[in-house]
């Protein structure tokens, strides 16, 4: 729950630092380790100065080396630890996917309840600021595909912080993705201390009745904008930020769905196998007596995401093309 107590305006990197703050100081279970993490306060400085305040046994270096990382982690967690590891781009977690697949969700099961690992590992994802290769990839769909973790996609700073702070004290691993394009390019009132919001809820961030837009991240700004648009034009979209991809709030997306009888689904992976086939699915498969339009994605294109170039505008979904498929779907 949120404390009640004053508010600050900070962004994404601000309020994702402040949660990393509060959860050493409460809990000298809790270490942070990454690559460039501790000297350099993470290549973002999501973590500036925490090695400084907590020292170096808390707040470490790591080797440039994925698999190691979450691998330490593992190990970690199962000698009482909360260890919460940070992967430089989420593109890099591909040499860790043996540690992700094998091993980090499966301890729970593999040990029938004896063992869990509650681990959190953090990733900025995503485009919008033209990175190098590799450094803008959505790999959330193949996080979601792997048994036993949770995965969490903020979309503002006072969410980003209690979120952050619900996944340190879960007792389960949890990815937590955070948007790059958002680290700096939001702020909002963020409250002081420590507090914790719900994993596995969305959330309507905009009320409407026309179609409903389903997006996380990233996409959650994108939707607004386009919302925005359409109101000035009489058409009011409903926009609901998923928040937790795994577990899936699935009432909550039903009841948009059978408030607004549309459905779009906005993410910024490639559009083939990307986690808004798994909304359209539920919605399919749970509310299709609902539906007025099929159900229709807006989504990066099936190629890798470019790189450095202005190119990305025309890769990753925006207003524009959000659009273009709300009147497909209003007109069908």
């Amino acid at each position: 729950m949120i404390a009640e107590r004053g508010t600050r305006v900070l962004n994404n990197v601000q309020a994702i630092n402040e949660a990393l703050d509060l959860a050493l100081a409460k809990d000298p279970r809790v270490v942070l380790f990454g690559e460039d993490v501790g000297t350099m306060g993470g290549v973002f400085r999501a973590s500036d100065g925490l090695m400084q305040k907590y020292g170096e046994k808390r707040v470490f270096d790591t080797p440039l080396a994925e698999s190691g990382i979450v691998g330490f982690g593992i190990g970690l967690a199962l000698a009482g630890l909360r260890p919460v590891a940070e992967i430089q781009f989420a593109g890099f977690l591909y040499p860790a996917l043996d540690q992700i697949l094998s091993h980090l969700g499966r301890m729970r099961h593999r040990t029938r309840g004896r063992f869990t690992i509650p681990m959190v590992i953090r990733a900025p994802y995503g485009g919008g600021v033209k990175t190098p290769e590799q450094h803008a990839d959505s790999p959330e769909a193949i996080l979601t595909h792997a048994p036993g973790v949770k995965v969490v996609i903020p979309s503002s700073p006072e969410r980003a912080k209690g979120l952050l702070l619900s996944a340190i004290e879960d007792p389960d691993p949890v990815f937590f993705l955070e948007a790059i394009k958002l680290y700096r390019g939001v702020k909002a009132l963020v409250p002081e201390g420590y507090y914790t919001l719900p994993l596995g809820k969305a959330r309507v961030v905009r009320e409407g009745s026309a179609a409903s837009l389903f997006c996380y991240g990233g996409m959650v700004e994108v939707c607004l904008k386009a919302a925005e648009v359409a109101a000035r034009e009489g058409v009011e979209l409903e926009v609901v930020d998923l928040e937790t991809l795994v577990p899936l709030d699935t009432p909550t997306i039903l009841a948009s769905v059978q408030k607004t009888g549309r459905a779009v689904v906005v993410y910024e992976a490639m559009r083939t196998g990307g986690f808004g086939a798994e909304v359209a699915a539920r919605i399919a498969e749970e509310a299709l007596d609902y539906l007025q339009a099929p159900i229709l994605r807006v989504a990066g294109w099936d190629a890798p995401y470019p790189p450095f170039s202005a190119v990305e505008n025309f890769y990753r979904p925006d207003a524009r093309r959000v659009l273009e498929a709300v009147r497909r779907v209003l007109t069908h």
